[in-house]
């Protein structure tokens, strides 16, 4: 009778491993870097720089030949010549016309070059793209990580309260304390159960929400003792210089510029006239007719001057985005800074409080055990462990958001996801 029961628990066992061998943990570069290859969104925006890319063929191609033909038919029976009929070529008109139009080398070039610096654009802006889906990936693997950290408080919480009220049963039969001891107990062990179960959903709510960012189906967990291990340069301005050269918005601006730069050299090439050359076949009444054919277009009244004027105000709109861009991004970086080296400060002083209250909580429960305080007592010191171990991990991941931010502001994310 124990052989199926035995195989079930065998299977349930073989399945666990399975499962836990599967499970992958990512650290914060980890998760960037899988991010980086399979999200989802960024690889939607990636056939952008195709699109783009191709419009560099486009700009390649030659103006095409030009078939023109033009026939006149003598409709009136009465002056064909003799023995005619209406079919007869000597009745007829034909014109064939062969021509080119013949795209300066300037304005060709010009074109190309055009494309070739929107293909260097949608780079950039692809880049910065990137910079904004990573600050929302480490956004979200900080989030799990704060589930995490909670769930793992609360487990710890509700344990001690577990091997407390296993202990305040026994002491009851020995009649060392009263029932309401052990229903204080129970009904912290109760609320603390209650809030492992909201931890609990809201850590896999999290986890499925990074799973996606990451664009993985496999279980996942992330490292919780990431200790964040990429520096920073030790002064203000060498952040603020590297970021000048490295974030992506000053980057595709920049390329804005010299898109700007080419379209204005594209819009005055377009100005000059295309000329048209040709043959022309034309036989008239049995007689052949040879002769060229040529095109110009007088520049007299449209000189494509709106065009012009419009690339012209789009190079100064391009200048003044460059110049706010990074003027914004100091400001986002000296408060990233500022931030970062405050709370840096504030989890260093932090790690007295927790000392303390570890001690004071073993103290009272010591005590407790051995008649020489109250419940209540204990209840108060383990509520007052519980909530300095959650203003803990609040500073810590206070210090980790400055982190995030001012690897975000300063553009260095970029950096750790390749």
């Amino acid at each position: 009778m124990c052989y199926p029961v035995l195989k079930r628990v065998l299977i349930l066992v073989l399945v666990g491993m399975a499962s836990a061998r599967a499970q992958t943990t990512y650290n914060l570069q980890q998760a960037l870097q899988t991010a980086k290859s399979n999200n989802p969104i960024l690889k939607r925006e990636q056939f952008n720089v195709d699109v783009s890319q191709a419009d560099i063929t486009t700009a390649q191609l030659r103006p095409n030949l030009i078939l023109n033909n033009q026939s006149l038919q003598l409709v009136q029976s009465s002056k064909f010549p003799e023995n005619t009929g209406w079919f007869n070529g000597a009745n007829r008109q034909i014109w064939w016309q062969v021509t080119k139009p013949f795209q300066l080398p300037v304005q060709r070039e010009n074109k190309i070059n055009f494309a070739q610096q929107n293909v260097r654009l949608t780079q950039k802006q692809y880049a910065d793209t990137e910079r904004h889906l990573f600050q929302t990936v480490a956004q979200k693997w900080l989030d799990v990580w704060a589930a995490r950290k909670q769930l793992d408080l609360l487990g710890t919480a509700k344990a001690n309260v577990d091997s407390l009220a296993n202990i305040n049963r026994l002491r009851l039969k020995n009649q060392v304390i009263t029932t309401t001891d052990l229903a204080r107990t129970e009904l912290l062990a109760n609320q603390y159960d209650i809030q492992l179960k909201s931890a609990s959903q809201e850590y896999r709510n999290e986890l499925s929400n990074l799973k996606f960012l990451i664009g993985v189906q496999d279980s996942i967990q992330i490292d919780t003792t990431d200790q964040f291990a990429f520096a920073f340069p030790d002064r203000m301005d060498a952040i603020v210089e590297q970021a000048m050269q490295n974030r992506t918005d000053i980057q595709a601006i920049k390329s804005t510029m010299d898109v700007a730069d080419a379209n204005i050299k594209l819009q005055k090439s377009s100005a000059l006239p295309v000329p048209e050359l040709g043959l022309i076949y034309n036989p008239q009444n049995k007689a052949h007719y040879m002769g060229v054919y040529g095109t110009i277009e007088i520049p007299i009244f449209s000189r494509n001057q709106g065009e012009i004027k419009k690339s012209q105000v789009l190079k100064q709109q391009a200048e003044q985005a460059l110049r706010a861009t990074e003027t914004q991004a100091q400001t986002e970086i000296l408060t990233a800074y500022k931030s970062y080296v405050t709370q840096k400060q504030n989890l260093q002083n932090f790690n007295q409080l927790l000392t303390q209250s570890q001690t004071i909580l073993n103290s009272v429960k010591y005590s407790y055990l051995r008649g020489g305080t109250t419940i209540i007592d204990f209840l108060e010191a383990q509520r007052s462990w519980l909530d300095t171990q959650q203003q803990y991990y609040d500073v810590l991941g206070q210090y980790r958001q400055s982190y995030i931010d001012l690897l975000y502001a300063s553009g260095m994310i970029n950096q750790i996801a390749q």
